[in-house]
C-alpha cells in the first residue's frame, strides 16, 4: 500500500510539470471541475475552465518552475500542499518573474487521484529582499 503524503507530492509535482508544459490534458486530471483559484495581488478568483483558457491559448506560459520548499498534509481524503518556489514566464504577453506561495487544497478522487479543488497563490520577497527591508 502506499504513502498518501508520498502520493501527494507526487501529485503536485506531476501538477508542476504540467503547468511549466502547458499540459492542458494532465491540468484536466489535476484539476477538479469546482476549482477555485484566488490569487493574492488581485483577489480575483478564476475557475478550471479559466485556468485551462489560459494555457490552451498560449495567454500564459511558464518557462520557469523552481521548487524552493514543499510541505504536504493529508488527512483521510483531503489534503494540503504548500509550494514556495520561483517561476517565470508570460502572462498576457508579458513577462514576469516571482517567487510565490502556492496554497492548493486537494480531494481523492477515486477515477482520477488526487485533484486540486482550491487554491490561493500569493507573492512572496526573495532572500535579498528581506534583508533589503531589515
Amino acid at each position: 500500500m502506499s504513502d498518501p503524503v508520498d502520493d501527494l507530492r507526487a501529485a503536485e509535482r506531476r501538477l508542476q510539470v504540467a503547468q511549466l508544459r502547458g499540459d492542458v490534458e494532465a491540468l484536466d486530471r489535476l484539476l477538479d471541475d469546482r476549482l477555485i483559484f484566488t490569487l493574492g495581488v488581485t483577489g480575483g478568483t478564476y475557475t478550471k475552465a479559466d485556468d485551462l483558457d489560459l494555457h490552451r491559448s498560449g495567454r500564459q506560459s511558464l518557462n520557469r518552475v523552481d521548487e524552493e520548499d514543499l510541505a504536504v498534509l493529508v488527512a483521510g481524503d483531503t489534503g494540503v500542499t504548500w509550494f514556495l518556489g520561483v517561476l517565470s514566464g508570460s502572462f498576457e504577453g508579458e513577462a514576469f518573474h516571482s517567487r510565490m506561495r502556492y496554497t492548493r487544497t486537494w480531494v481523492m478522487d477515486r477515477t482520477h487521484g488526487w485533484r486540486v479543488v482550491a487554491a490561493h497563490a500569493s507573492e512572496v520577497p526573495g532572500p535579498a529582499d528581506l534583508q533589503a527591508t531589515a
